[in-house]
């Protein structure tokens, strides 16, 4: 009876670990005797229990790594604090079983990398000013340098570009300078735009007194004419009478 019993948990024992269950998204590293054997896929799996044993487990689903505020040097020798967040998948999960012992670390350590290379390059108006073009950059690096590790980059965005305090008195001095500057220009161009309105009024008015003069002298020398006309010809009609009699 405690044969049967302990024959039956034996069997109940090596199904359990015959099958693996997979979720939606994920895959599982099977080793087989310690080598790799098989890529487990979504769903029910089976493997030989006490031969074969689950490496590791990876989520398919887009990874976030967050870069903590890190110091680092443009070109012209400022020194800033940025934080970054990468957005990537994991394309190849054996390479990233194999070929990198901790794949986050490794992340996080080459976007340091390239974060210190990529600024380094650049000045400092260059850096406050093109962070789309930062973006690209480290994205394009961190895709290169991770293909070995079988993963994707899909995009990195820089959060926050934290440059000195009296580098940002700088800033605030020069912009409340510029809004001055404009403010003085607009100011400048409504004069501008008033004076012209205004030289135009006065040249419309001028061009239609004129006109009302020319229309004026005009009927005034019409008037003149048919009036020399009317006495001219009451003199004609006047000597045709005198003529009859």
């Amino acid at each position: 009876m405690y044969v049967l019993i302990g024959f039956v948990v034996l069997i109940l024992v090596v199904l359990a670990r015959s099958v693996k269950v997979v979720p939606q998204k994920q895959v599982k590293i099977i080793e087989r005797l310690g080598k790799f054997h098989l890529q487990a896929q979504p769903g029910l799996n089976l493997i030989l229990p006490f031969v074969d044993s689950v490496r590791a487990s990876h989520d398919l689903r887009e990874r976030i790594t967050r870069i903590e505020p890190q110091p680092v040097i443009t070109r012209d020798n400022v020194t800033m604090e940025v934080d970054a967040v990468i957005y990537y998948l994991l394309v190849d999960p054996v390479r990233a079983t194999y070929e990198v012992q901790n794949l986050e670390m490794g992340i996080e350590q080459l976007t340091l990398s390239a974060l210190r290379n990529t600024i380094g390059s650049l000045d400092l108006d260059h850096t406050l000013t093109s962070r789309d073009e930062i973006n690209n950059q480290l994205r394009a690096a961190l895709d290169a340098a991770t293909q070995q590790w079988g993963v994707k980059v899909v995009r990195v965005e820089l959060k926050n570009i934290d440059p000195p305090e009296e580098i940002k008195l700088t800033m605030e001095k020069q912009m409340t300078a510029e809004r001055s500057r404009r403010a003085v220009v607009t100011t400048a161009e409504g004069e501008k735009a008033s004076a012209i309105l205004r030289a135009e009024g006065l040249k419309q008015a001028a061009i239609v007194n004129a006109e009302g003069e020319k229309q004026s002298a005009i009927l005034h020398s019409e008037g003149q004419a048919q009036a020399r006309l009317a006495v001219a010809q009451a003199e004609a009609q006047a000597l045709q009478v005198i003529a009859k009699g």
